[in-house]
C-alpha cells in the first residue's frame, strides 16, 4: 500500500512577497524575532519559483506589484497541486471591501492592510500557522482511518472468502472419509489423503501470510540484516516449495553466481523468495518451467528475477498487484487459492531494505518478477 506522509518543517518557513524593500525588511525582522524561517522575494514570478523549490508553511503576499500582481500569483498557487493548500495572507494599502473579497475568493485566508502593525502581523501569522498545522494533522488522521478501513475490509474479505474455500474442501473430504472409511479402497483413501494434504498446505500458506500481514500492520516485525550467499539461501527456500512444483511437473532452474552475497534480514528475504516462487508455481500449468536468476547492479544491489512460463497477466491486473485496496486474488491453474497478501508483504519487506519490486508479464506467455536487495559491501 502506498502511504503518503504529510509533514511540516520543525521551524515554519514563511515566504514574504513585496516589491518594496522597506516592507520586506520590516516584515522579515518582525517574524524572524518570533523564530520563523523567512524567505523574502521582491516579485511574484520569483515567489512562484521559490515556492515550487521549497514549499512554505505560509505566504505573505503583496497585491500591488509590477508585472504580476498578488491576485495572479495567488491564482497560480491555487492551481498548483503541490502548493494549493499553503495559506496566503494578502498585504496591501488597498482596504476597499471589494479588494478584500476578491483576495478571499481567490483562496486567501486573511488580509492585512498597510501601514503594518507588528503585533497584528505576529498574531495573524501565528493563528493561521496553527490552523494550517491542525488541518495537516487532521488530513493525516483521516488517511490513517482510511488505511485502517482498507485493512479491515481486506481482513473480512479473506475471512469470508479465501479462508472459507479451503476449509470447505477439508470439511467435505473428511466427512466423506469418516462416513465411508470401511468401504473405501486403499487407492481411494490415498488419493483423498493427497487432496487433504494439498488443501492443508494451501490453508497453511494463507494463514501464514495473514499472520505476517497482521504483524506487519502492528509494527511487530523486527529487522536484523545479516550477510549470506544468495545461491544457498534461495536453494533452501526452493526445497520448501519442491513438493508443490513436483506435483505439477514444474522444473525450477537456478542461474545465480556462487559468490553473490547480500545483506538482508534472513526472515524477510526467505518470505519474499517463497512467496514469489510459490506464486509462480500456482500460476504455471503442469510441465512448465521457473527460472530464478540474479545479477549485480551499478548501485550495489542484487537484482533477482523469477521467470515462469505460466498464464501471465494483463496490464490492468499488473497495476493492482501491490495495492492493498485492490482485489487481485485469483485461483491458480490447479485451483490453488490466493489472497493477494503475499506480494503486498513482499513489497513492504523489500522496501525496508531500500530495494524495489516490479513485474513484466504477458497473458498466455508467463510473468517475470524482479526485485532488489542490497549487496554485502
Amino acid at each position: 500500500m502506498s502511504k503518503e506522509k504529510v509533514t511540516e518543517p520543525k521551524i515554519p518557513y514563511i515566504l514574504i512577497v513585496d516589491d518594496v524593500a522597506a516592507n520586506l525588511k520590516l516584515l522579515s525582522d518582525t517574524l524572524k524575532a518570533e523564530g520563523y524561517k523567512i524567505r523574502p522575494v521582491p516579485n511574484g514570478a520569483l515567489a512562484l519559483q521559490v515556492a515550487e523549490k521549497e514549499k512554505p508553511a505560509l505566504i505573505l503576499l503583496d497585491i500591488m506589484m509590477p508585472g504580476m500582481n498578488g491576485y495572479k500569483v495567488c491564482r497560480q498557487l491555487k492551481e498548483n497541486p503541490k502548493l494549493k493548500d499553503v495559506p496566503v495572507i494578502f498585504i496591501s494599502a488597498l482596504n476597499d471591501t471589494n479588494d478584500i473579497v476578491k483576495g478571499l475568493n481567490l483562496g486567501g485566508v486573511d488580509y492585512i492592510t498597510k501601514p503594518f502593525r507588528p503585533e497584528e502581523i505576529k498574531a495573524r501569522v501565528s493563528t493561521h500557522l496553527k490552523l494550517h498545522l491542525q488541518s495537516i494533522e487532521l488530513l493525516r488522521k483521516n488517511r490513517e482511518l482510511q488505511e485502517i478501513n482498507v485493512t479491515k475490509d481486506k481482513l473480512f474479505s479473506i475471512m469470508a472468502h479465501d479462508l472459507r474455500s479451503p476449509f470447505t474442501s477439508l470439511l467435505g473430504l473428511t466427512k466423506i472419509m469418516t462416513e465411508n472409511i470401511k468401504t473405501l479402497s486403499p487407492e481411494k483413501i490415498e488419493k483423498m489423503a493427497g487432496i487433504l494434504n494439498k488443501s492443508a498446505r494451501n490453508l497453511f500458506n494463507l494463514l501464514e501470510n495473514l499472520l505476517q500481514w497482521a504483524r506487519m500492520q502492528q509494527g511487530n516485525i523486527s529487522f536484523n540484516p545479516e550477510s549470506f550467499l544468495l545461491f544457498f539461501e534461495v536453494s533452501g527456500c526452493i526445497s520448501s516449495i519442491f513438493d508443490s512444483a513436483e506435483n505439477k511437473g514444474i522444473e525450477i532452474n537456478l542461474n545465480i553466481p556462487d559468490n553473490l552475497e547480500v545483506l538482508a534480514d534472513m526472515h524477510m528475504f526467505e518470505t519474499v523468495i517463497r512467496n514469489v516462487i510459490f506464486n509462480a508455481v500456482k500460476f504455471t500449468p503442469k510441465g512448465g518451467r521457473i527460472t530464478v536468476s540474479a545479477k549485480t547492479t551499478a548501485n550495489n544491489f542484487a537484482e533477482i528475477s523469477i521467470r515462469d512460463t505460466g498464464i501471465g497477466m494483463n496490464n490492468e491486473l499488473m497495476s493492482k498487484l501491490f495495492k492493498l485496496d485492490e482485489q487481485t486474488g485469483r485461483t491458480g491453474t490447479e485451483g490453488e487459492p490466493t489472497t493477494g497478501l503475499g506480494l503486498i508483504i513482499c513489497k513492504d519487506f523489500i522496501e525496508r531494505h531500500g530495494g524495489k519490486i516490479w513485474v513484466e508479464s504477458e497473458e498466455g506467455k508467463g510473468s517475470t518478477f524482479y526485485f532488489t536487495f542490497p549487496l554485502n559491501k
